[in-house]
């Protein structure tokens, strides 16, 4: 599982690139839209996002390193990619409108793979689950 959770970050980070890109070159009203607030939250957004993620997944794999991540930990980090991947890549499409939706760019495959790790080697309901179990182990007995 923690090994899957550096895939979420390539997206995240694929998603803010294109859209960084994107809203500085699309212009509207005489300006690119990158100036506008409600883009500028999209982007603190994905940002804040990606960066959280990243500090999570660092730190699940430092323990993992000593030996020291538990099931839990490694469940959380891919849970917590996972979904943060797939609304990163939604707020990209939301600031490319429909040029994001359209083949032309790969947000719209950059959501398909995030939501994949929502699903795929265990969906979110199970990781949830298994977090879920391994903190009632500590309280059995």
């Amino acid at each position: 599982r923690l090994v899957l959770s550096g895939g979420p970050l390539g997206l995240m980070q694929s998603a803010l690139d294109i859209t960084l890109d994107y809203v500085h070159q699309r212009k509207q009203f005489n300006q690119s839209i990158g100036g506008f607030q409600l883009v500028q939250g999209k982007i603190a957004d994905m940002y804040t996002k990606l960066s959280a993620c990243r500090s999570y997944v660092y730190a699940t794999a430092r323990a993992s390193d000593k030996g020291h991540a538990s099931n839990r930990d490694c469940a959380g980090v891919i849970l917590y990619s996972a979904e943060r991947a797939t609304e990163v890549a939604l707020d990209a499409i939301q600031c490319l409108g429909g040029n994001g939706y359209i083949n032309d760019f790969p947000t719209g495959r950059i959501l398909r793979d995030a939501k994949l790790y929502e699903i795929g080697a265990g969906t979110s309901e199970i990781r949830r689950m298994l977090i879920g179990r391994e903190f009632n182990k500590d309280y059995k007995n």
